[in-house]
């Protein structure tokens, strides 16, 4: 029988001051609770942190993988079947609204250094299929070579998107990731680095994708752009400014969150460095107390690692996660493993095999990093893990 966990894989970040404050923000006559001015706070303050021009807040990460894919082909940057590149290890919304709007995914390997793409094999994507976007996941907080897939992005003139989800607060050359590609998204669900219950962020610096992504988010009318969007859209259809209230320009969602979940979140990035930090912490506790036979993922010197969860790779795995699970700490596969290797691509496009995601697949697993860890809790980890 598998005995109730005592170490969690991930803990939520809001705290009972967090409900408090909630509950008085609440308390106040007038509150809004659906999108509004909260909102508006929310994605102003978290552009400021992260070192963005825009950002558009929606119910979840996932929704901004979705959102930040439609509005590509929403202004025509992808046209239907264009080829984008999906990393083989990630998560299953990365990969899913590419199939989903009719495009054409090209997995491409990861590395054993960062666990993002392996960079010779993209140079050969690159250049064999002339895709024309990257969706480039930072893998549990873990920093890819920026500087070089920049580059040859730029080289090859292929969209760079970036999905943070895992690795917020997490920098390149002191420079947050998420600013890098023209677009990238965040996740603010339980047990991420912060949480808003539900929630996530589109971020970009380019005011043409804000707007179009504003529009799509809800419904596709003009409400929550810029004044030059909407000014442009209802002269060019005739449209009055009492039709344009439901005037629609584009097919679009309903993605939005609510300002109950924005409070939160502006309460949540008051203490979001702090969680950083001890993420970092916890990192490096692994990296010097972890016995010497395990793999470990590269620390670069201009790297700062907001790690989300610690990963394993070891063709014991099982016998170790039977052990961890045993004394009641919490461990999962290795995000989703292989996206070649999961039903929904296989049944679409065949089973496809790499030599590195292969061996995650196999034998990868992730571990407890969270900042509520104690000192207890990361030497009751590593003492099992020494047995192996």
């Amino acid at each position: 029988m598998i005995k109730k966990s005592t170490v969690s894989l991930a803990q939520d970040t809001i705290d009972s001051t967090d409900i408090s404050k909630l509950i008085n923000w609440l308390s106040q006559d007038g509150v809004r609770l659906t999108q509004g001015p909260a909102t508006l706070l929310f994605e102003k303050k978290w552009s400021q942190w992260l070192g963005s021009s825009f950002s558009t807040s929606v119910n979840s990460g996932s929704s901004a993988n979705l959102l930040m894919i439609y509005s590509l082909l929403a202004s025509k940057r992808l046209l239907p079947d264009d080829k984008v590149v999906v990393p083989a290890l990630c998560w299953a919304t990365d990969l899913a609204p590419i199939i989903q709007f009719g495009l054409t995914p090209i997995l491409c390997d990861c590395n054993m250094d960062d666990l993002s793409v392996d960079i010779n094999m993209l140079k050969e994507i690159f250049e064999r299929d002339s895709p024309r976007a990257l969706m480039l996941v930072s893998v549990l907080g873990f920093v890819p070579d920026m500087e070089k897939i920049v580059s040859i992005c730029d080289e090859y003139g292929v969209i760079l998107l970036e999905d943070v989800c895992e690795s917020t607060g997490s920098m390149f050359n002191n420079r947050k990731l998420g600013t890098f590609g023209l677009m990238s998204t965040f996740s603010f669900y339980f047990g991420h680095h912060i949480s808003t219950i539900e929630g996530g962020m589109v971020c970009s610096s380019d005011s043409e994708m804000n707007d179009v992504l504003k529009s799509l988010r809800s419904h596709g009318w003009d409400r929550d752009t810029s004044s030059d969007f909407k000014k442009q859209k209802r002269e060019m259809w005739n449209v009055s400014d009492f039709n344009a209230s439901f005037t629609f320009y584009y097919p679009g969602f309903n993605l939005r969150g609510n300002d109950l979940q924005a409070q939160m979140g502006l309460f949540q990035l008051e203490k979001i460095n702090t969680v950083c930090e001890k993420r970092n912490l916890n990192l490096r506790f692994y990296f010097e107390n972890l016995p010497d036979n395990f793999w470990r993922p590269k620390l670069r010197d201009n790297c700062f690692i907001s790690n989300f969860s610690y990963p394993l790779i070891h063709e014991k795995r099982d016998d170790i996660a039977e052990s961890l699970i045993k004394a009641g700490i919490e461990c999962r596969p290795l995000i989703c493993g292989s996206m070649g290797r999961q039903p929904f691509f296989v049944e679409k496009y065949g089973e496809v095999s790499f030599p590195n995601v292969d061996k995650i697949d196999k034998c990868g697993m992730y571990i407890p990093n969270h900042p509520n860890l104690s000192f207890a809790d990361l030497e009751k980890i590593t003492t099992i893990l020494k047995k192996f």
